[in-house]
């Protein structure tokens, strides 16, 4: 006797009763289906639209995808930078009484591109490919921090959004990984290592497929990841001793945190025994230390980076004549009525989805600079936000938006599969 459909699920979504859990994944109807960009998998994955949702669905053996599911609920719980779980359906058969596979199901996370499109956009650049790598190795320390092992660190199980000049990465995939109270240095090394191996291996399969120049060293890119890692490492863990007269130098060591965009919950500090000097070892809270700054103050949720490039605009905001003495709090609050805000909403309805709002604004800061330099004096906002507009924007890419045709800025083997489902969503 065949069991009843079984759904564990985080939320309350009704409307997942309404998908046809009796037919292979591959098999569902086209009108289900979201066109997203694709990637290399070993399992069957479909983007799904239902009920407003853009849903990620993995057919993949109930074991692991129940193993998945715990892991990045307890992730989403850390605030570690994953995609979301939102249900795993067990118990699937065929009308004939076949037994199907479970499916693991996450939320898509938008505005986010897997590695393929990024490295298959025309004549990438080098400083591209490292900003990719140093995001990677930034979720990878912040993973560690938490004491997760992933196990199978790649490209292909990492999601990149933009973060104003930079990238944030996600993890996408965590069937191989676990959760432990603290990991050994042996274990994080063979995190690193692993992901060492895997990218080396992914950017050469890119240079075969002629999608990736051959002038990108791909074992220089991957050794990258190990020195970037090492460093970041080092930098958020390491102990540090001076004299005790040296004591600004405390705050200089958070301050460098700071810009790393890592908040110090606590402080380890020791004198040695002749109490001539200082010994400190800060306790690393988490990444987000502008973001959660900015989220205080405004109540805008953004990426790290562009909430460092908002706050770095908003103090500028705060040296104008009748903002001078004015506490954060208030200057935040007319800084988000009177700058950020008319500049967003100054961008016509139909092209806001092309990229999000802070990285709309961070990009608008940069265009106003560069024409300004151009021009050889300065330009006002309401000026910069009309020349994006008509010289930048409009020629860019929808980064929110389902993709059904393909973008003629990518390879054409990258381009080809844009009309297709984004099965490299998780690996």
């Amino acid at each position: 006797m065949e069991e009843a459909l079984e759904i564990t699920s985080a939320e309350v979504l009704p409307a997942l009763l309404d998908l046809p859990w009796q037919l292979p994944l591959r098999e569902w109807p086209e009108e289900l289906i979201a066109a997203l960009p694709r990637g290399i998998s070993r399992h069957m994955v479909r983007f799904v639209k239902l009920d407003g949702h853009i849903l990620a669905v993995k057919e993949i053996d109930e074991a692991l995808a129940r193993h998945e599911y715990d892991m990045l609920r307890q992730l989403n719980r850390l605030n570690a930078p994953c995609v979301e779980p939102l249900a795993v359906i067990s118990h699937r058969f065929t009308a004939s009484g076949e037994a199907l596979n479970s499916v693991l199901i996450t939320h898509h996370l938008p505005y986010s591109l897997p590695y393929r499109a990024v490295f298959g956009q025309a004549a990438i650049r080098h400083s591209t490919v490292d900003r990719l790598i140093d995001a990677l190795a930034v979720l990878i320390v912040r993973l560690h921090l938490h004491g997760y092992y992933w196990g199978d660190i790649s490209l292909s199980n990492t999601l990149f959004r933009r973060d104003a000049g930079e990238f944030a990465a996600y993890l996408v995939d965590a069937e191989t990984g676990s959760l432990q109270a603290t990991l050994s240095a042996g274990r994080r090394e063979n995190d690193v290592d692993i992901a060492r191996t895997n990218i080396v291996g992914e950017l050469l399969d890119l240079q075969a497929g002629g999608i990736l120049d051959t002038g990108f060293d791909a074992i220089a890119i991957g050794n990258r990841l190990q020195a970037q890692y090492s460093s970041l490492w080092k930098e958020l863990t390491s102990e540090e001793s001076f004299a005790l007269t040296e004591r600004w130098r405390v705050d200089n060591r958070i301050r460098r945190l700071n810009e790393l965009g890592f908040d110090v919950g606590e402080l380890a500090m020791k004198t040695d025994r002749n109490g001539t000097f200082l010994s400190i070892h800060p306790k690393v809270v988490d990444a987000g230390h502008y973001s959660r700054k900015l989220m205080r103050l405004t109540g805008l949720d953004v990426e790290e980076k562009q909430a460092r490039r908002m706050m770095n605009n908003m103090e500028q905001f705060r040296m104008l004549p009748e903002n001078q003495g004015q506490p954060l709090s208030v200057v935040a609050h007319q800084w988000l009525a009177k700058v950020y805000e008319p500049t967003v909403r100054a961008i016509p309805r139909e092209l806001r989805g092309k990229l999000q709002p802070a990285q709309l604004f961070h990009e608008i800061l940069d265009h106003r600079w560069f024409i300004a330099e151009n021009a050889g004096h300065d330009i006002s906002l309401p000026e910069a936000v009309q020349s994006y507009i008509e010289n930048v924007l409009k020629d860019r890419p929808n980064e929110a938006a389902v993709l059904t045709e393909t973008n003629s800025q990518l390879h054409p083997d990258i381009a080809s599969s844009l009309s297709e489902d984004w099965s490299g969503y998780m690996a």
